[in-house]
């Protein structure tokens, strides 16, 4: 081996080691910037409420990281308790009927609420399965992520036109937390068996990290096949 060609070979290594180095520090150290910011933020939004008896940065010589956060948890579950009995549901009843006088709030704060008890209701079934549409055009497959049963009025002005329907939420890449609400036929839905984390990350990464394969590889092919043949049948018939 001459010696230019053990230079690159010592170079190729060393870049090698780094790359695994950065891959392996990278993800570590910017979740815990991330972490650490969060708590900051929160410790300063909430810190500054609290009466001065009960803050340890004011006698203490230094300050506790996450007491503010902490705090919010308390606060937040305790609220959570109270609004369980009767009282409590009087009082948020109460306060919501003074909201639904005002016209621009009202409208936030519905929207806001809606949202967060989709998510977080423990009843809903939100986001709990990934799958596959053909979208934007026949034979291009983008990777969706089902909400729930389409409801309301949209719901039964599809089911007048004969339609029964899913709605999905196509997310955007490699920003997963924007996209489209887009309502799907269930027929036209194919069913992924790795989980919604698994698919976030795939789409993150712009399908450069993708799971292990557990699917049933001959059984999705013979029913988007078998799916196919009903959609040519139907065709020639029309």
């Amino acid at each position: 081996m001459s010696e230019k060609q053990t230079r690159l070979s010592a170079s190729t290594r060393i870049r090698n080691y780094f790359l695994t180095g950065l891959i392996i520090c990278a993800p570590l150290a910017i979740t815990a910037y991330l972490t650490w910011s969060f708590i900051m933020w929160v410790d300063g939004w909430v810190k500054p409420y609290l009466p001065a008896v009960y803050n340890p940065d004011n006698y203490l010589p230094f300050s506790i990281p996450g007491f503010g956060l902490l705090t919010a948890l308390v606060f937040i579950t305790v609220v959570g308790f109270l609004t369980a009995n009767l009282i409590g549901r009087t009082i948020v009843a109460y306060g919501e009927s003074v909201l639904n006088r005002m016209p621009l709030i009202r409208g936030i704060y519905k929207g806001l609420k809606q949202i967060f008890q989709t998510v977080l209701a423990e009843q809903n079934n939100s986001f709990n399965r990934a799958g596959l549409i053909e979208y934007p055009r026949r034979g291009i497959w983008s990777m969706v992520f089902l909400a729930t049963e389409t409801k309301g009025e949209v719901d039964s002005r599809l089911h007048d036109a004969g339609e029964d329907t899913i709605s999905v939420f196509l997310p955007t890449t490699p920003n997963p937390t924007s996209g489209f609400l887009l309502f799907v036929p269930r027929q036209d839905i194919i069913i992924l068996d790795m989980t919604v984390e698994e698919a976030a990350k795939m789409v993150i990464s712009a399908g450069l990290v993708a799971p292990e394969y557990h699917a049933k590889t001959e059984e999705l092919a013979k029913e988007a096949l078998e799916r196919r043949e009903q959609e040519k049948s139907q065709t020639a018939a029309e």
